[in-house]
């Protein structure tokens, strides 16, 4: 993990709840709970590529809006991946470890910033 990597853009994130600390730390507590990555890669793994890509769909739009940058951008290239059916070995792999360490990060801010 490089140290210059932006997991969580918590000024991002927060200006996007009208600088309101405390939901913002709610919206991401959702998210944790929410958005579960091994659900899509059962998807994939099933074969049913529209419910997969409605599922990457949700969790890019979800990350976005929390100023989860990395992972927003992992996930709408896996999105687009799933979308021509064209699921090449390691990616997923990587979105993984790239939600994984999100997921740290988000505990992180939760723990620093929350109640």
């Amino acid at each position: 993990m490089a140290d210059d990597v932006v997991y969580v853009n918590i000024e991002e994130g927060v200006k996007r709840v009208m600088n309101n600390k405390k939901l913002y730390v709610k919206l991401l507590h959702k998210f944790i709970v929410d958005m579960n990555i091994d659900e899509l890669f059962v998807t994939v793994q099933g074969g049913d590529y529209e419910k997969a890509q409605e599922q990457a769909h949700t969790i890019k739009g979800a990350a976005a809006n929390l100023g989860l940058t990395k992972l927003s951008r992992q996930i709408q290239d896996f999105e687009t991946h799933i979308k021509a059916k064209d699921i090449k070995p390691g990616i997923p792999e990587a979105v993984k470890v790239c939600y994984d360490s999100t997921i740290d990060e988000i505990k992180k801010v939760i723990a620093q910033y929350g109640s």
